[in-house]
Protein backbone atom coordinates (compact mmCIF):
# COMPACT_ATOMS: atom_id res chain seq x y z
CA UNK A 1 0.00 0.00 0.00
CA UNK A 2 1.17 3.52 -0.73
CA UNK A 3 2.42 5.73 2.05
CA UNK A 4 0.12 8.51 3.23
CA UNK A 5 1.04 12.18 3.52
CA UNK A 6 -1.04 15.00 4.99
CA UNK A 7 -0.39 18.42 3.42
CA UNK A 8 -2.04 21.59 4.76
CA UNK A 9 -0.03 24.77 4.30
CA UNK A 10 -0.65 28.49 4.40
CA UNK A 11 2.72 29.28 2.80
CA UNK A 12 2.61 27.40 -0.49
CA UNK A 13 6.23 27.99 -1.43
CA UNK A 14 7.60 24.77 -2.93
CA UNK A 15 4.28 22.95 -2.41
CA UNK A 16 3.78 21.72 -5.97
CA UNK A 17 7.36 20.52 -6.35
CA UNK A 18 7.07 18.62 -3.06
CA UNK A 19 3.71 17.07 -3.93
CA UNK A 20 4.97 16.00 -7.35
CA UNK A 21 8.05 14.31 -5.88
CA UNK A 22 5.98 12.58 -3.20
CA UNK A 23 3.54 11.06 -5.67
CA UNK A 24 5.86 10.33 -8.59
CA UNK A 25 9.09 9.33 -6.84
CA UNK A 26 8.20 8.16 -3.33
CA UNK A 27 4.84 6.42 -3.85
CA UNK A 28 2.79 8.66 -1.57
CA UNK A 29 -0.90 9.35 -1.59
CA UNK A 30 -1.74 12.89 -0.48
CA UNK A 31 -4.56 13.95 1.81
CA UNK A 32 -5.21 17.69 1.87
CA UNK A 33 -7.85 20.36 2.40
CA UNK A 34 -8.91 23.85 1.42
CA UNK A 35 -6.56 25.98 -0.65
CA UNK A 36 -3.75 23.43 -0.39
CA UNK A 37 -5.87 20.69 -1.94
CA UNK A 38 -7.01 23.04 -4.69
CA UNK A 39 -3.44 24.10 -5.54
CA UNK A 40 -2.30 20.48 -5.74
CA UNK A 41 -5.31 19.45 -7.82
CA UNK A 42 -4.92 22.42 -10.16
CA UNK A 43 -1.35 21.26 -10.81
CA UNK A 44 -2.70 17.91 -12.03
CA UNK A 45 -1.46 15.97 -8.99
CA UNK A 46 -3.80 13.39 -7.39
CA UNK A 47 -5.10 14.47 -4.00
CA UNK A 48 -7.68 13.16 -1.52
CA UNK A 49 -9.69 15.90 0.17
CA UNK A 50 -9.84 15.67 3.95
CA UNK A 51 -13.64 15.74 3.92
CA UNK A 52 -13.70 12.72 1.56
CA UNK A 53 -11.10 10.89 3.64
CA UNK A 54 -12.88 11.44 6.97
CA UNK A 55 -16.43 11.27 5.67
CA UNK A 56 -17.15 14.49 7.56
CA UNK A 57 -17.69 17.86 5.84
CA UNK A 58 -15.84 21.00 6.76
CA UNK A 59 -17.97 23.04 9.17
CA UNK A 60 -18.06 26.47 10.80
CA UNK A 61 -16.79 28.16 7.66
CA UNK A 62 -13.68 25.96 7.57
CA UNK A 63 -12.82 26.38 11.24
CA UNK A 64 -13.23 22.61 11.69
CA UNK A 65 -11.91 20.25 9.03
CA UNK A 66 -8.87 18.32 10.26
CA UNK A 67 -9.99 17.90 13.89
CA UNK A 68 -11.13 14.32 13.33
CA UNK A 69 -10.11 10.86 14.67
CA UNK A 70 -9.19 9.65 11.17
CA UNK A 71 -6.69 12.50 10.91
CA UNK A 72 -5.26 12.54 14.40
CA UNK A 73 -5.52 8.79 14.85
CA UNK A 74 -3.46 8.41 11.70
CA UNK A 75 -0.87 10.88 12.96
CA UNK A 76 -0.58 9.56 16.52
CA UNK A 77 -0.77 5.83 15.82
CA UNK A 78 2.20 3.58 16.69
CA UNK A 79 2.06 0.94 13.94
CA UNK A 80 4.32 -1.49 15.84
CA UNK A 81 1.93 -1.66 18.80
CA UNK A 82 -0.86 -4.22 18.48
CA UNK A 83 -3.45 -2.16 20.36
CA UNK A 84 -2.89 0.87 18.11
CA UNK A 85 -2.98 -1.31 15.00
CA UNK A 86 -6.25 -2.79 16.15
CA UNK A 87 -7.77 0.68 16.62
CA UNK A 88 -6.66 1.68 13.14
CA UNK A 89 -8.24 -1.42 11.61
CA UNK A 90 -11.47 -1.13 13.60
CA UNK A 91 -11.93 2.52 12.62
CA UNK A 92 -10.73 2.28 9.03
CA UNK A 93 -7.80 4.64 9.70
CA UNK A 94 -4.52 4.69 7.81
CA UNK A 95 -1.31 5.80 9.51
CA UNK A 96 0.39 8.89 8.13
CA UNK A 97 4.11 8.76 7.33
CA UNK A 98 4.46 12.46 6.60
CA UNK A 99 2.74 15.60 7.89
CA UNK A 100 3.49 18.90 6.13
CA UNK A 101 1.82 21.85 7.85
CA UNK A 102 2.57 25.53 8.28
CA UNK A 103 0.33 27.99 10.01
CA UNK A 104 -1.97 30.91 9.29
CA UNK A 105 0.07 34.12 8.91
CA UNK A 106 -0.75 35.57 12.32
CA UNK A 107 2.39 37.71 12.68
CA UNK A 108 2.08 39.09 9.16
CA UNK A 109 -1.56 39.94 9.83
CA UNK A 110 -1.03 41.81 13.10
CA UNK A 111 1.91 43.69 11.56
CA UNK A 112 -0.55 45.50 9.30
CA UNK A 113 -1.27 48.99 10.70
CA UNK A 114 -5.05 48.87 10.35
CA UNK A 115 -5.67 45.29 11.46
CA UNK A 116 -8.64 44.79 13.78
CA UNK A 117 -8.75 42.47 16.77
CA UNK A 118 -11.44 40.43 15.01
CA UNK A 119 -9.26 39.95 11.93
CA UNK A 120 -6.30 39.00 14.08
CA UNK A 121 -8.32 36.41 16.02
CA UNK A 122 -9.37 34.72 12.78
CA UNK A 123 -5.70 34.18 11.95
CA UNK A 124 -5.14 32.09 15.09
CA UNK A 125 -4.63 28.59 13.68
CA UNK A 126 -6.16 25.71 15.64
CA UNK A 127 -5.95 22.61 13.48
CA UNK A 128 -2.46 23.40 12.21
CA UNK A 129 -0.65 23.52 15.57
CA UNK A 130 -2.59 20.45 16.71
CA UNK A 131 -1.40 18.42 13.71
CA UNK A 132 2.16 19.70 14.02
CA UNK A 133 2.37 18.88 17.72
CA UNK A 134 0.80 15.44 17.21
CA UNK A 135 3.26 14.56 14.45
CA UNK A 136 6.20 15.95 16.43
CA UNK A 137 5.19 13.93 19.49
CA UNK A 138 5.01 10.80 17.33
CA UNK A 139 8.24 11.50 15.43
CA UNK A 140 9.45 7.94 16.02
CA UNK A 141 7.03 6.99 13.25
CA UNK A 142 6.08 10.26 11.51
CA UNK A 143 8.08 13.00 9.81
CA UNK A 144 6.77 16.52 10.33
CA UNK A 145 7.75 19.47 8.12
CA UNK A 146 6.65 22.98 9.07
CA UNK A 147 8.82 25.15 6.83
CA UNK A 148 9.33 25.08 3.04
CA UNK A 149 13.09 25.29 3.59
CA UNK A 150 12.93 21.69 4.92
CA UNK A 151 11.46 20.18 1.75
CA UNK A 152 14.66 19.64 -0.22
CA UNK A 153 16.45 18.05 2.74
CA UNK A 154 13.50 15.75 3.33
CA UNK A 155 13.35 14.61 -0.29
CA UNK A 156 17.09 14.00 -0.34
CA UNK A 157 17.13 11.80 2.77
CA UNK A 158 13.86 10.07 1.89
CA UNK A 159 15.09 9.07 -1.55
CA UNK A 160 18.35 7.83 -0.06
CA UNK A 161 16.56 5.68 2.56
CA UNK A 162 13.83 3.90 0.58
CA UNK A 163 11.38 6.67 1.34
CA UNK A 164 11.89 6.71 5.12
CA UNK A 165 14.13 9.33 6.71
CA UNK A 166 16.35 8.36 9.62
CA UNK A 167 15.23 8.62 13.24
CA UNK A 168 17.81 11.37 13.70
CA UNK A 169 16.28 13.40 10.86
CA UNK A 170 12.74 12.94 12.20
CA UNK A 171 13.85 14.00 15.69
CA UNK A 172 15.44 17.13 14.25
CA UNK A 173 12.22 17.95 12.41
CA UNK A 174 10.22 17.42 15.60
CA UNK A 175 12.45 19.84 17.47
CA UNK A 176 11.90 22.48 14.79
CA UNK A 177 8.17 21.79 14.90
CA UNK A 178 7.87 22.42 18.63
CA UNK A 179 9.89 25.65 18.30
CA UNK A 180 7.57 26.65 15.47
CA UNK A 181 4.39 26.20 17.51
CA UNK A 182 6.01 27.75 20.58
CA UNK A 183 6.98 30.80 18.54
CA UNK A 184 3.49 31.01 17.09
CA UNK A 185 1.80 30.85 20.50
CA UNK A 186 4.27 33.40 21.85
CA UNK A 187 3.36 35.86 19.08
CA UNK A 188 -0.35 35.44 19.83
CA UNK A 189 0.13 35.88 23.58
CA UNK A 190 2.25 39.00 23.07
CA UNK A 191 -0.31 40.54 20.70
CA UNK A 192 -3.26 39.86 23.01
CA UNK A 193 -1.28 41.23 25.97
CA UNK A 194 -0.60 44.42 24.03
CA UNK A 195 -4.27 44.71 23.07
CA UNK A 196 -5.33 44.32 26.70
CA UNK A 197 -2.85 46.98 27.75
CA UNK A 198 -4.35 49.42 25.24
CA UNK A 199 -7.84 49.14 26.74
CA UNK A 200 -6.77 49.22 30.38
CA UNK A 201 -6.51 52.32 32.54
CA UNK A 202 -2.99 53.83 32.73
CA UNK A 203 -2.33 52.46 36.23
CA UNK A 204 -3.50 49.00 35.20
CA UNK A 205 -1.47 49.14 32.00
CA UNK A 206 1.69 49.29 34.07
CA UNK A 207 1.01 45.82 35.50
CA UNK A 208 3.43 43.21 34.17
CA UNK A 209 2.14 40.03 32.51
CA UNK A 210 2.40 36.86 34.59
CA UNK A 211 4.49 35.26 31.83
CA UNK A 212 6.99 36.73 29.39
CA UNK A 213 8.56 35.05 26.39
CA UNK A 214 11.26 36.06 23.94
CA UNK A 215 10.51 34.95 20.42
CA UNK A 216 12.92 34.97 17.50
CA UNK A 217 14.11 33.15 14.40
CA UNK A 218 17.78 32.60 13.67
CA UNK A 219 18.71 35.12 10.99
CA UNK A 220 22.45 34.63 11.02
CA UNK A 221 25.12 32.66 12.84
CA UNK A 222 27.77 35.16 13.86
CA UNK A 223 31.49 34.38 13.77
CA UNK A 224 31.66 34.87 17.52
CA UNK A 225 30.34 37.05 20.34
CA UNK A 226 32.16 39.78 22.22
CA UNK A 227 35.29 37.59 22.12
CA UNK A 228 36.43 34.78 19.80
CA UNK A 229 35.77 32.05 22.38
CA UNK A 230 32.07 33.02 22.66
CA UNK A 231 29.57 31.57 20.19
CA UNK A 232 26.82 33.94 19.04
CA UNK A 233 23.72 34.19 16.86
CA UNK A 234 21.49 36.93 15.50
CA UNK A 235 17.77 36.28 15.92
CA UNK A 236 15.01 38.17 14.15
CA UNK A 237 11.85 39.05 16.05
CA UNK A 238 8.64 38.38 14.14
CA UNK A 239 7.94 36.97 10.70
CA UNK A 240 8.30 40.38 9.04
CA UNK A 241 11.80 41.82 9.13
CA UNK A 242 12.10 45.12 10.98
CA UNK A 243 14.86 47.14 12.59
CA UNK A 244 18.33 45.81 11.83
CA UNK A 245 16.90 42.71 10.20
CA UNK A 246 15.34 45.04 7.60
CA UNK A 247 18.49 47.12 7.04
CA UNK A 248 20.18 46.90 3.64
CA UNK A 249 23.93 46.40 3.72
CA UNK A 250 25.49 48.04 0.68
CA UNK A 251 29.04 46.81 1.18
CA UNK A 252 31.60 45.55 3.65
CA UNK A 253 32.19 42.40 5.66
CA UNK A 254 29.47 40.52 7.50
CA UNK A 255 28.23 42.21 10.66
CA UNK A 256 29.69 40.96 13.93
CA UNK A 257 28.09 40.70 17.38
CA UNK A 258 29.94 43.81 18.55
CA UNK A 259 28.97 45.68 15.36
CA UNK A 260 25.30 45.03 16.01
CA UNK A 261 25.49 46.01 19.68
CA UNK A 262 27.26 49.26 18.75
CA UNK A 263 24.89 49.93 15.85
CA UNK A 264 21.91 49.69 18.17
CA UNK A 265 23.59 52.16 20.54
CA UNK A 266 24.17 54.48 17.58
CA UNK A 267 20.56 54.11 16.45
CA UNK A 268 19.29 55.08 19.91
CA UNK A 269 21.35 58.27 19.86
CA UNK A 270 20.49 59.33 16.33
CA UNK A 271 16.81 58.63 17.06
CA UNK A 272 16.96 61.70 19.30
CA UNK A 273 17.39 63.76 16.12
CA UNK A 274 14.78 62.71 13.50
CA UNK A 275 15.65 63.45 9.88
CA UNK A 276 13.09 66.25 9.70
CA UNK A 277 15.34 68.21 12.05
CA UNK A 278 18.80 69.60 11.30
CA UNK A 279 21.49 67.19 10.06
CA UNK A 280 22.98 65.16 12.90
CA UNK A 281 25.85 62.71 13.27
CA UNK A 282 26.99 60.42 16.06
CA UNK A 283 30.28 58.53 16.36
CA UNK A 284 30.34 55.65 18.87
CA UNK A 285 32.87 53.29 20.36
CA UNK A 286 31.85 50.41 22.63
CA UNK A 287 28.27 51.83 22.77
CA UNK A 288 29.46 55.17 24.18
CA UNK A 289 29.41 58.31 22.04
CA UNK A 290 32.83 59.70 21.12
CA UNK A 291 31.17 62.65 19.47
CA UNK A 292 27.69 63.88 18.56
CA UNK A 293 26.85 67.04 16.63
CA UNK A 294 24.10 68.79 14.72
CA UNK A 295 24.89 71.37 12.06
CA UNK A 296 23.61 73.03 8.90
CA UNK A 297 24.95 70.26 6.67
CA UNK A 298 25.50 66.54 7.18
CA UNK A 299 29.17 66.70 6.30
CA UNK A 300 29.73 69.47 8.83
CA UNK A 301 27.80 67.55 11.51
CA UNK A 302 29.94 64.47 10.88
CA UNK A 303 33.19 66.42 10.89
CA UNK A 304 32.30 68.11 14.18
CA UNK A 305 31.32 64.79 15.75
CA UNK A 306 34.55 63.19 14.51
CA UNK A 307 36.73 66.07 15.68
CA UNK A 308 35.21 65.91 19.17
CA UNK A 309 37.43 62.87 19.83
CA UNK A 310 39.21 61.80 16.67
CA UNK A 311 41.43 59.35 18.58
CA UNK A 312 38.50 57.34 19.94
CA UNK A 313 36.65 57.64 16.64
CA UNK A 314 39.23 55.38 14.96
CA UNK A 315 37.45 52.07 14.32
CA UNK A 316 34.14 53.54 15.47
CA UNK A 317 30.51 53.35 14.39
CA UNK A 318 28.84 56.31 12.67
CA UNK A 319 25.10 57.04 12.58
CA UNK A 320 23.66 59.81 10.40
CA UNK A 321 20.09 61.08 10.44
CA UNK A 322 19.97 62.03 6.75
CA UNK A 323 20.91 60.52 3.40
CA UNK A 324 24.67 60.30 2.80
CA UNK A 325 25.73 62.84 0.20
CA UNK A 326 29.00 62.99 -1.74
CA UNK A 327 30.67 65.48 0.59
CA UNK A 328 29.86 63.42 3.67
CA UNK A 329 30.95 60.22 1.92
CA UNK A 330 34.31 61.79 1.16
CA UNK A 331 34.75 62.73 4.81
CA UNK A 332 33.81 59.21 5.91
CA UNK A 333 36.63 57.71 3.85
CA UNK A 334 39.21 59.80 5.69
CA UNK A 335 39.70 57.35 8.58
CA UNK A 336 39.14 53.72 9.51
CA UNK A 337 35.54 53.08 10.56
CA UNK A 338 33.75 49.81 11.26
CA UNK A 339 30.20 50.72 10.21
CA UNK A 340 28.13 53.61 8.92
CA UNK A 341 24.34 53.65 9.08
CA UNK A 342 22.03 56.22 7.49
CA UNK A 343 18.46 56.27 6.18
CA UNK A 344 19.66 56.47 2.55
CA UNK A 345 22.68 57.10 0.33
CA UNK A 346 23.06 58.93 -2.98
CA UNK A 347 24.53 57.11 -5.98
CA UNK A 348 27.48 59.49 -6.04
CA UNK A 349 28.14 58.78 -2.36
CA UNK A 350 27.95 55.03 -2.98
CA UNK A 351 30.68 55.30 -5.61
CA UNK A 352 32.94 57.23 -3.23
CA UNK A 353 32.37 54.84 -0.32
CA UNK A 354 33.12 51.84 -2.54
CA UNK A 355 36.80 52.75 -2.30
CA UNK A 356 36.62 51.49 1.32
CA UNK A 357 35.46 47.98 0.45
CA UNK A 358 35.67 46.66 4.02
CA UNK A 359 33.62 49.53 5.46
CA UNK A 360 30.16 48.27 6.32
CA UNK A 361 27.52 50.66 4.94
CA UNK A 362 23.96 50.05 6.11
CA UNK A 363 20.76 51.77 5.07
CA UNK A 364 17.92 51.76 7.59
CA UNK A 365 15.15 54.19 6.60
CA UNK A 366 13.52 54.02 10.04
CA UNK A 367 16.23 54.82 12.57
CA UNK A 368 13.72 56.05 15.14
CA UNK A 369 11.62 52.98 15.97
CA UNK A 370 13.21 50.74 18.58
CA UNK A 371 12.12 48.00 20.98
CA UNK A 372 9.40 48.79 23.49
CA UNK A 373 11.08 46.60 26.08
CA UNK A 374 14.68 45.79 26.91
CA UNK A 375 15.62 42.37 28.24
CA UNK A 376 18.71 41.35 30.20
CA UNK A 377 19.62 37.82 31.24
CA UNK A 378 20.59 37.07 34.82
CA UNK A 379 21.33 33.75 36.52
CA UNK A 380 18.09 31.82 36.74
CA UNK A 381 16.00 34.24 34.69
CA UNK A 382 15.92 37.63 33.05
CA UNK A 383 14.86 41.22 33.65
CA UNK A 384 12.60 43.38 31.51
CA UNK A 385 11.99 47.10 31.51
CA UNK A 386 10.30 49.65 29.29
CA UNK A 387 12.75 51.31 26.93
CA UNK A 388 14.07 54.70 27.99
CA UNK A 389 12.45 56.60 25.14
CA UNK A 390 11.03 59.52 27.13
CA UNK A 391 11.07 62.70 25.06
CA UNK A 392 12.79 65.63 26.76
CA UNK A 393 10.54 68.64 27.32
CA UNK A 394 12.32 71.77 28.64
CA UNK A 395 8.99 73.43 29.46
CA UNK A 396 8.68 70.90 32.29
CA UNK A 397 12.14 71.61 33.68
CA UNK A 398 12.78 73.79 36.70
CA UNK A 399 15.42 76.51 36.56
CA UNK A 400 16.59 76.40 40.16
CA UNK A 401 19.23 79.18 40.06
CA UNK A 402 18.89 82.94 40.20
CA UNK A 403 20.45 83.18 36.76
CA UNK A 404 18.13 82.04 33.99
CA UNK A 405 19.19 80.56 30.63
CA UNK A 406 18.88 82.48 27.40
CA UNK A 407 16.95 80.87 24.56
CA UNK A 408 20.24 79.74 23.00
CA UNK A 409 21.50 78.31 26.28
CA UNK A 410 18.26 76.41 26.82
CA UNK A 411 18.59 74.88 23.35
CA UNK A 412 22.14 73.82 24.18
CA UNK A 413 21.02 72.37 27.49
CA UNK A 414 18.39 70.35 25.62
CA UNK A 415 20.99 69.03 23.15
CA UNK A 416 23.24 67.98 26.02
CA UNK A 417 20.39 66.28 27.84
CA UNK A 418 19.31 64.33 24.75
CA UNK A 419 22.82 62.93 24.35
CA UNK A 420 23.88 62.28 27.96
CA UNK A 421 21.09 59.72 28.42
CA UNK A 422 23.00 57.49 25.97
CA UNK A 423 26.30 57.64 27.88
CA UNK A 424 27.02 54.82 30.34
CA UNK A 425 26.55 55.84 33.99
CA UNK A 426 27.98 57.64 35.78
CA UNK A 427 27.73 59.97 32.81
CA UNK A 428 28.88 63.54 32.28
CA UNK A 429 28.78 65.39 28.97
CA UNK A 430 30.30 68.74 27.95
CA UNK A 431 28.86 70.46 24.85
CA UNK A 432 28.88 73.74 22.99
CA UNK A 433 27.41 74.79 19.65
CA UNK A 434 25.44 71.50 19.50
CA UNK A 435 28.65 69.50 19.56
CA UNK A 436 30.05 67.25 22.25
CA UNK A 437 33.43 68.32 23.62
CA UNK A 438 34.03 65.90 26.47
CA UNK A 439 32.50 62.63 27.66
CA UNK A 440 32.95 61.04 31.08
CA UNK A 441 31.41 57.58 30.82
CA UNK A 442 30.92 54.59 33.08
CA UNK A 443 32.79 55.90 36.09
CA UNK A 444 32.37 54.59 39.61
CA UNK A 445 31.84 58.12 40.98
CA UNK A 446 30.41 61.25 39.43
CA UNK A 447 33.34 63.46 40.39
CA UNK A 448 35.61 61.20 38.37
CA UNK A 449 33.27 61.42 35.38
CA UNK A 450 33.25 65.23 35.64
CA UNK A 451 37.05 65.39 35.70
CA UNK A 452 37.40 63.09 32.68
CA UNK A 453 34.87 65.06 30.63
CA UNK A 454 36.45 68.40 31.51
CA UNK A 455 39.95 67.12 30.82
CA UNK A 456 38.86 65.91 27.40
CA UNK A 457 37.16 69.21 26.59
CA UNK A 458 40.18 71.19 27.81
CA UNK A 459 40.08 74.91 27.13
CA UNK A 460 36.86 74.48 25.16
CA UNK A 461 35.06 74.07 28.49
CA UNK A 462 35.06 77.85 28.80
CA UNK A 463 31.47 78.93 28.21
CA UNK A 464 30.26 75.36 27.61
CA UNK A 465 27.34 73.31 28.99
CA UNK A 466 27.56 70.33 31.35
CA UNK A 467 24.94 67.59 31.53
CA UNK A 468 24.75 64.85 34.17
CA UNK A 469 22.56 61.75 33.88
CA UNK A 470 22.07 61.65 37.68
CA UNK A 471 21.90 64.19 40.47
CA UNK A 472 24.94 65.66 42.26
CA UNK A 473 25.12 64.32 45.82
CA UNK A 474 27.52 67.12 46.80
CA UNK A 475 28.44 70.57 45.46
CA UNK A 476 32.01 69.51 44.53
CA UNK A 477 31.12 68.72 40.90
CA UNK A 478 29.44 72.12 40.51
CA UNK A 479 32.53 73.89 41.80
CA UNK A 480 34.85 71.80 39.60
CA UNK A 481 32.73 72.60 36.56
CA UNK A 482 32.65 76.32 37.31
CA UNK A 483 36.43 76.41 37.78
CA UNK A 484 36.79 74.98 34.26
CA UNK A 485 34.55 77.68 32.77
CA UNK A 486 31.22 75.84 32.51
CA UNK A 487 28.35 78.33 32.40
CA UNK A 488 25.27 76.12 32.70
CA UNK A 489 24.39 72.67 34.06
CA UNK A 490 21.46 70.35 33.41
CA UNK A 491 20.81 67.48 35.80
CA UNK A 492 17.83 65.55 37.22
CA UNK A 493 17.90 66.97 40.74
CA UNK A 494 16.46 64.98 43.61
CA UNK A 495 19.42 64.78 46.00
CA UNK A 496 18.89 65.54 49.69
CA UNK A 497 21.76 68.00 49.19
CA UNK A 498 20.32 69.78 46.14
CA UNK A 499 20.36 73.08 48.04
CA UNK A 500 24.13 72.86 48.41
CA UNK A 501 24.54 72.50 44.63
CA UNK A 502 22.07 75.32 43.95
CA UNK A 503 23.83 77.60 46.45
CA UNK A 504 27.19 76.87 44.83
CA UNK A 505 25.77 77.55 41.35
CA UNK A 506 24.31 80.88 42.50
CA UNK A 507 27.55 81.82 44.20
CA UNK A 508 29.52 81.07 41.03
CA UNK A 509 27.04 82.63 38.59
CA UNK A 510 25.94 79.42 36.85
CA UNK A 511 22.63 78.46 35.35
CA UNK A 512 21.26 75.16 36.62
CA UNK A 513 18.23 73.29 35.29
CA UNK A 514 16.55 70.34 37.03
CA UNK A 515 14.78 67.98 34.61
CA UNK A 516 13.08 65.85 37.26
CA UNK A 517 14.04 62.74 35.28
CA UNK A 518 17.22 60.70 35.47
CA UNK A 519 18.69 58.53 32.71
CA UNK A 520 20.93 55.87 34.24
CA UNK A 521 22.35 53.49 31.64
CA UNK A 522 24.10 50.37 32.90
Amino acid sequence: MSRLALLSVSDKTGLIELAKSLTEELDFEIVSSGGTAKAISDAGIPVIKVADYTGSPEILGGRVKTLHPKVHGGILARPDQAADQGDLTDNDIRAFDLVVVNLYPFEQTVAQPAVTLTAAIEKIDIGGPTMIRAAAKNHRYVTVLCNPNQYDDYLTVAKANQGRPSQEFRASCAQQAFWHTASYDCAIAQYLTEQQTLVNQPDEAAALPASYAINGHLKQTLRYGENPHQSAGWYQSGAIASGWAAAKQLQGKALSYNNLVDLEGARRIIAEFPNDERPAAAVLKHTNPCGVAIADSLSKAYQQAFDADNVSAFGGIVALNQSIDAETAQALTGTFLECVVAPACSEEAKAILASKKNLRILLLPDLVTGPRQTVRAIAGGFLTQASDDLTANPTQWTIVTQKKPSEAELAELLFSWRVVKHVKSNAILITRDRTTLGVGAGQMNRVGAVKIALEQAGKQSEGAILASDGFFPFDDSVRTAAAAGIKAIVQPGGSIRDEASITAADELGLVMAFTGTRHFLH
